[in-house]
């Protein structure tokens, strides 16, 4: 027990009245007592007034302790019917001592006053249910009288009403502390309410809180008053400081305690702070394109705000070793003069660390939130090592896991963490977590655009951008690299005959393979379709090259097993070397492109090294590729149109339109030399959209001149297909020519279909739903199957005339044509075969049902003139039959 507490006067009243017995202890101002109820202290008795009597606290003056006086009668100064007596006296006014009784007009209704000191605070509250009360205290306490120094004026017991009336309002009433001092910084008097409040202002003076710089304040005053705030200890007041010239005194009144004001002022301020830190770092994570970066800047906004010593990040993970669940601390801030912690915080298992309750409480979803004493021994290790006062952890989910937990620290202080803060933390946490789960849709993202989805190697644009970043290491280090396209030798016919799965499955372990044989750093990509690109850097001579090649057409020589098939595949290699040659990435990728159709020109299974004839144009294409872009505008194409024939009846069901170039001076250039630089250009959009439109009129011509209405059939481009406003440029022609949807064909070609497949079936059902019909052409040149061809709105299938030539001399290319009729007949599809030339070929088409044909054997590609002639005459037949 301290000792100032034993030193204290505590004061006692033991009443005893009709009701019986009971001690009240005595730590008011005031109290009135009397046989009304609204008295603080009723006396049962007949013999007691209404208010019969009130005690006052009374400051015993040159001390900080205080006794109480007693008074006959109410505050008006009416005295009691049946008189005050103590100890058997009868009196006006008493300073009581310790072992007065009071008799309240006869001893039906009396009290024994007690003033007790050496007595703790325990045994004090323990004295108001005891018995005995006298022989307790003997044993507890020390008798004590406070008034036994104070010099009483002999005339007070006379005192009058205006007396007593001051006596009520003097400052020893009131509840609120007040010292005078003099200007040597004596003090001169304490209400009991100072004395209570600060017990030790006597012995500190000056020193304390609420005297220090009242000298100086004074002197300095323009006025006689001022009003100012003091801290004592963790409290803190408005004090109201007068200057008395009267009397050469300071008198200082305590207004009120503003602790609470002060503390949630304080928290409102933090709770501002916090809040925008909140948005703040959520502006870092947003807006950071580096998430760690933005995790450093929205940990120190958090620390700095909190006035934490720390704050950081720790993630889950298992143990490298024992695979246990473990933790380790991935970010952290720090103030300035906190060291870090980032090494003692890794790989550190929960249980065998005495962690498992951190594990248990946050993975629940509960924060965890305390001093560090208060902690478990084992988790007290860990804090105290890192001088942790308290901490303050709340948990971090993922996709609703347990992901790892946020913190702050706090070094210097044994800090309670409010609500607010734990749920501005909370508030990060989930700030952070939606950032990492941004981060990792953003690399999931990044990957599939930079990687091929079956085989996972590096797609083409990734290829491009680590060649790009390359080809400036070479050329500083003096070095040179090789950029290898590979293309798999008749992939084509495997994905074909044995399905589009089973071709895939191939791909992928031809891209193992590949990765197998490279040296470490080099870099396999898919270009696409069964096309490989490959990198390697740092070359010092070409020699490495050629092992390197000779390695890949090695590692392919074995067979493939795959679905219960024995499938082998063989490569063709185009190598370019950084040179003069080919300086940049676009020119590397084109000569090996040219080396590897060289390669291809070889016999296949062979690499071929890039050499500068290999890229030498023919001047005569230099000079078409000039006069194209001006074909259009002199009205230099024409259209040619092919009819397609319905096997069974012999009837021109459609015709196809061919796109034919007249050059003014070499005349009509052949479609194989021509188109390829129309693609290559740009320009086979306008000029496609020149054909599409042409062919509609010709069509609405014939209608017009009253033949029978035929389908007219356009090819459309991959470049055409792939225009933003397709749709709307077909319903524009087709209302310009008055051309009615349901006779227009377009074709696309297999690969064009299959590049996008949900692209493609956008756009076609857009088609579909005008009238207008579609059809794949050249089916069997791409690397699709009809299981993927099922899942576009389709009218007609054009067999490749690739197959249709060499019909009668292979038969597996006859039993390849037969199931492709068999499955678009089961998908509904009807089936055209292109190129047909021979009786042979049409008697095998018409055996497996094939409706519709196309080629020389019935008609070559006709001038407008012609095909209007062919028409003509076929309907003049059919009226004459």
């Amino acid at each position: 027990m301290q000792g100032n507490e034993r030193e204290k006067i505590r004061h006692l009243l033991v009443i005893q009245d009709l009701e019986g017995r009971r001690t009240v202890p005595l730590r008011e101002t005031t109290y009135s007592l009397g046989r009304h109820p609204a008295n603080t202290i009723v006396l049962a008795s007949r013999s007691v007034s209404m208010q019969h009597a009130i005690l006052l606290r009374v400051t015993v003056p040159e001390t900080d302790q205080y006794g109480f006086q007693i008074i006959d009668g109410n505050y008006k100064g009416k005295g009691s019917t049946n008189g005050l007596f103590v100890n058997g006296t009868k009196c006006f006014s008493h300073n009581l001592r310790h072992g007065d009784i009071i008799a309240f007009g006869s001893n039906k209704a009396q009290a024994k006053y007690y003033a007790i000191s050496n007595i703790s605070e325990q045994a004090f509250s323990e004295s108001f249910d005891v018995e005995d009360l006298s022989g307790f205290l003997s044993e507890q306490a020390s008798p004590a009288n406070p008034f036994q120094t104070l010099a009483i004026d002999p005339s007070f017991e006379a005192a009058s009403e205006s007396a007593l009336a001051r006596l009520a309002s003097f400052p020893e009433l009131i509840p609120n502390p007040i010292i005078e001092m003099d200007f040597e910084g004596r003090i001169t008097y304490l209400n009991p309410a100072a004395a209570i409040k600060f017990p030790n202002l006597r012995k500190v003076g000056t020193e304390h809180p609420i005297l220090t710089g009242l000298l100086i304040g004074v002197n300095n005053l323009e006025k006689n008053s001022f009003v100012r705030e003091v801290e004592v200890g963790t409290e803190v007041f408005e004090q109201s400081v007068l200057y008395l010239p009267e009397s050469d005194l300071i008198r200082t009144f305590i207004i009120r305690d503003i602790t609470e004001q002060k503390q949630a002022t304080a928290e409102l301020r933090q709770r501002d702070r916090l809040l925008q830190a909140v948005a703040e770092a959520a502006n870092y994570l947003l807006g950071e394109m580096n998430y760690e970066t933005g995790i450093d800047l929205a940990l120190a906004v958090l620390g700095e705000a909190a006035k934490a010593d720390r704050a950081y990040l720790f993630q889950n993970h298992l143990h490298p070793i024992t695979e246990e669940m473990a933790v380790s601390l991935r970010f952290e801030w720090t103030q300035s003069s906190i060291k870090s912690t980032h090494h003692h915080w890794q790989n550190q298992p929960y249980q065998a660390s005495g962690l498992a309750r951190w594990y248990t409480v946050l993975s629940s979803g509960q924060s965890i939130n305390g001093i560090t004493q208060k902690f478990p021994v084992a988790e007290q290790e860990f804090l105290i090592r890192d001088g942790i006062k308290s901490l303050l952890l709340v948990p971090l989910r993922l996709d609703n896991d347990f992901w790892g937990y946020l913190g702050l620290a706090d070094c210097t202080f044994e800090r309670h963490w409010s609500k607010h803060e734990e749920s501005t933390l909370l508030t990060m946490a989930a700030s952070i977590m939606g950032a990492r789960q941004r981060q990792q849709v953003e690399e999931k993202i990044r990957y599939q655009a930079l990687h091929d989805m079956l085989t996972g190697l590096p797609n083409r644009l990734l290829f491009n951008e680590l060649l790009s970043k390359t080809l400036p290491n070479a050329t500083r280090n003096g070095e040179s690299l090789a950029v290898i396209f590979l293309d798999l030798d008749r992939f084509k016919v495997i994905n074909d005959t044995l399905g589009h799965t089973l071709g895939d499955q191939l791909l992928q372990s031809v891209s193992q393979r590949l990765k197998d044989s490279l040296r470490g750093g080099d870099t396999v990509a898919r270009w696409g379709g069964d096309e490989f690109t490959i990198l390697l850097p740092r070359v010092n001579d070409i020699e490495e090259v050629t092992l390197v090649a000779e390695r890949i057409l090695q590692a392919l020589e074995d067979a493939f097993h795959l679905q219960e098939h024995e499938l082998y595949v063989t490569a063709s290699l185009g190598i370019a070397l950084l040179d003069s040659n080919s300086p940049d990435t676009e020119t590397l990728i084109q000569h090996a492109d040219a080396a590897l159709y060289y390669a291809k020109d070889k016999g296949r299974n062979n690499y071929q090294f890039y050499s500068v004839s290999l890229s030498a144009k023919n001047p005569e294409l230099l000079t078409l590729e000039k006069s194209l872009r001006y074909a259009l505008e002199r009205n230099e194409f024409t259209l040619y149109y092919q009819p397609r024939v319905n096997i069974a009846t012999g009837e021109i069901t459609s015709m196809e339109a061919l796109l034919r170039w007249q050059h003014p001076e070499m005349g009509l250039v052949a479609p194989s030399v021509f188109i390829p630089l129309v693609e290559e250009s740009g320009l086979i959009v306008p000029i496609g959209e020149w054909t599409l439109q042409t062919a509609c009129s010709q069509n609405k011509a014939w209608q017009d001149a009253g033949l029978a209405p035929i389908k007219i059939a356009v090819n459309l481009s991959l470049k055409q297909f792939r225009q933003p406003k397709l749709v709307e440029t077909i319903a524009r022609i087709l209302q310009q020519t008055g051309l009615e949807a349901c006779f227009l064909e377009l074709e696309i070609m297999e690969t064009t279909a299959i590049e996008d497949l949900d692209f493609t079936r956008r756009v076609l059902e857009e088609l579909k739903q005008m009238g207008i019909y579609i059809s794949i052409d050249d089916f069997g040149t791409g690397h699709s199957s009809l299981s993927r061809l099922q899942l576009l709105p389709l009218h007609n299938l054009k067999i490749d005339k690739s197959f249709i030539q060499y019909l009668t001399q292979d038969a597996k290319v006859a039993h390849i044509i037969q199931a492709i009729v068999t499955l678009g007949h089961s998908l509904g599809l009807k089936l055209t075969a292109e190129g047909v030339e021979k009786e042979e070929e049409l008697e095998f088409l018409k055996s497996i049902n094939c409706e519709e044909v196309q080629g020389f054997l019935f008609y070559r590609p006709l001038s407008a003139q012609k095909a209007t002639e062919v028409l003509e005459s076929k309907q003049t037949n059919a009226l004459v039959q």
